[in-house]
C-alpha cells in the first residue's frame, strides 16, 4: 500500500509535527507499505522523494512522478494544530474517499476546541477546573476573575496546542499580559482555576478495535507549569510510569478511557489530568500527540512493550475499516 505520512501544518507546531512524521516513517513496515513523506505547509503541499519536491494535486491528493500519477491508499495524519488536528484535512480526505488515521473530522474539530470539549465532558461527570470563556473585545476585570476563580489562575487560548499562549497568573498585575499572550494565538480564550496536584499525561488509543490505555506519565515541570519550554526544551521530568498508588492509577485509567469514549475518539491520543486528592481532573485531550523520540506517547509504548510498527499497523487497518463504513 502507498502510505502518505502527512506532517507539517500551518501553526507554530509544524516543526514538531515534522519530527513526529520522521518517527512514523522510520517505524512503518516496509514489507507491507511504501511510505511517502508529505509536507503540508503554508508555502505549499508537496511530497519529498530522494530530496526532490513534487507538488500535491489537491483535486485528488495525488502527485505526478516520471509521467505517472501516484495515489495513496491511506493517509497517516501527524499534523499538529491546523489543518490536521482541527478537522479540516479529515473532512477533505473523507470527501475524496481517502482513508486516514486518527479520529474523524467532527471529533477533531470538537476536541481542538477546549470550551466545547469541556461542555461535552460535563455531561459525563468528569471533574475539571472552573472556567470563564472570553472572546476578543469582551470586557472583564482581573478582580472579576479573582472573585470567581481565586488566585492563581490559568489563561489559555481556546484553540491551540503545545501550551502556546498559556500563562499562569499569580497576581492581578500579570493579568493583562496573560490576556495579550493568549489572544495572540486565538480570538477566544479560557480562564481556568488553578489545579494544584500531580500532573499526568495518559496515552489512549483504539488498538485493534479496543479502547486501550497505553500508559501514564507523571509530568514534573521545572517551570511554573508544563509550558512549551518544559515540553520541548528539556525543562521537565517525564516519569513513566507515573508515581501513583494502585487505586489512583486505576481511577486515572478509567477516567481517561471514559473521556476517550465519551468524545467518540479513535486513533492515538494523549489526555492530560491534574490529580488532586486521588481525583483526576481533566485538562485537555490531544488527538495528534507528539511522536518524536522525546515525546510522551512513544515513551509509553516502549514502556508497555508495544512495538510502534504494530501500533501503526492497527491504525492503518482502522482507517481502512472506516472507509468500508463510508460505503454502507
Amino acid at each position: 500500500m502507498n502510505i502518505a505520512v502527512v506532517m507539517g501544518g500551518y501553526s507554530d507546531e509544524s516543526v514538531i509535527s515534522i519530527r513526529s512524521g520522521q518517527l512514523i516513517l522510520n517505524n512503518l513496515d516496509r514489507s507491507k507499505y511504501t511510505p511517502f513523506e508529505v509536507h503540508i505547509l503554508p508555502e505549499g503541499w508537496h511530497v519529498l522523494v530522494d530530496g526532490a519536491k513534487y507538488p500535491i494535486n489537491k483535486a485528488g491528493f495525488s502527485f505526478e512522478k516520471d509521467g505517472q500519477t501516484i495515489r495513496f491508499d491511506v493517509a497517516v495524519n501527524t499534523v499538529h494544530g491546523t489543518p490536521g488536528e482541527d478537522g479540516h484535512l479529515q473532512a477533505y480526505w473523507e470527501l475524496l474517499g481517502l482513508p486516514y488515521t486518527g479520529c474523524g473530522f467532527y471529533q477533531s474539530a470538537l476536541t481542538f476546541n477546549k470550551r466545547d470539549t469541556l461542555s461535552v465532558l460535563s455531561k459525563f461527570n468528569i471533574p475539571r477546573a472552573k472556567s470563564i470563556y472570553l472572546s476578543k473585545g469582551d470586557v472583564i476585570t482581573a478582580q472579576d476573575v479573582v472573585d470567581t476563580l481565586g488566585l492563581p489562575f490559568m489563561v489559555k487560548p481556546n484553540q491551540s496546542g503545545s501550551s502556546l499562549g498559556v500563562s499562569k497568573v499569580n497576581s492581578i498585575e500579570e493579568f493583562e499580559k496573560a490576556l495579550e499572550f493568549a489572544f495572540a494565538e486565538d480570538s477566544d480564550i479560557l480562564i481556568e482555576s488553578y489545579l494544584k496536584g500531580t500532573e499526568v499525561s495518559v496515552g489512549v488509543l483504539n488498538y485493534n478495535g479496543n479502547t486501550t490505555v497505553l500508559g501514564l506519565t507523571e509530568i514534573v515541570s521545572h517551570n511554573d507549569f508544563f509550558d512549551y519550554e518544559a515540553k520541548y526544551l528539556g525543562k521537565s521530568e517525564e516519569i513513566t510510569p507515573a508515581r501513583l498508588d494502585a487505586a489512583t492509577e486505576q481511577k486515572v485509567r478509567e477516567t481517561a478511557a471514559k473521556a476517550y469514549e465519551a468524545l467518540g475518539m479513535s486513533g492515538f491520543s494523549r489526555t492530560d489530568f491534574i490529580v488532586m486528592d486521588g481525583e483526576p481532573h481533566f485538562i485537555e485531550i490531544n488527538t495528534n500527540p507528539g511522536l518524536s523520540q522525546q515525546s510522551i506517547f512513544p515513551q509509553q509504548a516502549q514502556h508497555a512493550g508495544m512495538a510502534f510498527s504494530d501500533l501503526l499497523d492497527s491504525e492503518i487497518q482502522l482507517a481502512l475499516n472506516r472507509k468500508v463504513l463510508w460505503k454502507k
